[in-house]
């Protein structure tokens, strides 16, 4: 049975390190679009060897790009993924078996990461992303930091096919994404009037670690399992302390100044 044709969609800025091995993974798409936003290296070389079809446009932030690529799509179905990650072996064969007759709006695939020194074990828990979708029934939402596709209709997770987040390969790594996401939640949780920042981040950072290494099975990839759990947790306590730090700030407009939710 022929399968629905479909677009690999990429954004791109200074990628050369991993984007060879993404598109390497995915070279059964029917078309790659890679839009880029002034990379300085060799990723838009890589690209157009890979038979790629490339733009350019600044970056303004990653869910209105990630739309422009889309939209650049010469089919309906859509692969989205970002250039740092990589299609698991096998999982072709699950998405052209998905694409023969859809039944879901989208699919998750699971992903796992890589943790520092090696890559999550397969064992663990992984989080399903929606990767696999029809454009027709789908586009990116505006949410800041996380932003990600949203459809209207079934989404279904594709179990036997996964892909891998080579994005970082040390802590030092880790800890800046951490930073600089934990700093970018802050105005979603400001406008969303979040409260009650300060028992968040005494209670909640332990319940993570204890979720993620023991729940999620993180123990199964050793040392870097913990270090991975334990630096999560430090991310869910940095951007709940971020967030008091800025209510206290009298950020948020939430009646600082009349002692309302202020510490003594």
């Amino acid at each position: 049975m022929a399968r629905e044709p479909f677009s690999l969609v990429i954004i791109t800025f200074n990628n050369a390190d991993t984007l060879e091995q993404c598109l390497e993974a995915a070279d059964f798409a029917d078309e790659i679009v890679v839009l880029d936003s002034g990379s300085t290296d060799a990723t838009v070389e890589i690209a157009k060897r890979h038979g790629a079809r490339v733009a350019i446009n600044p970056f303004d932030d990653y869910g209105p790009q990630k739309q422009r690529a889309i939209d650049m799509a010469a089919h309906d179905w859509i692969l989205n993924l970002d250039a740092d990650e990589v299609l698991s072996p096998g999982t072709r064969g699950v998405i052209e078996h998905a694409l023969e007759s859809p039944a879901a709006a989208g699919f998750r695939l699971p992903r796992r990461e890589r943790m520092f020194w090696g890559v999550q074990h397969p064992w663990s828990h992984r989080n399903g992303h929606l990767r696999l979708f029809d454009r027709r029934r789908g586009r990116m939402n505006a949410v800041p930091v996380h932003a990600a596709v949203e459809v209207d209709g079934p989404v279904a997770t594709l179990h036997r096919a996964d892909f891998v987040n080579m994005g970082d390969d040390d802590i030092a790594a880790r800890v800046a994404k951490i930073n600089r996401y934990s700093s970018g939640m802050v105005a979603d949780k400001l406008a969303r009037r979040q409260r009650f920042s300060g028992p968040m981040m005494l209670v909640y950072p332990p319940i993570f670690f204890v979720r993620q290494y023991v729940f999620k099975r993180y123990f199964l990839s050793g040392w870097a399992g913990f270090v991975a759990s334990v630096l999560g947790s430090f991310y869910v306590f940095l951007k709940y302390a971020k967030l008091h730090e800025a209510r206290r700030a009298g950020t948020g407009d939430w009646g600082l100044g009349t002692g309302e939710d202020q510490e003594p």
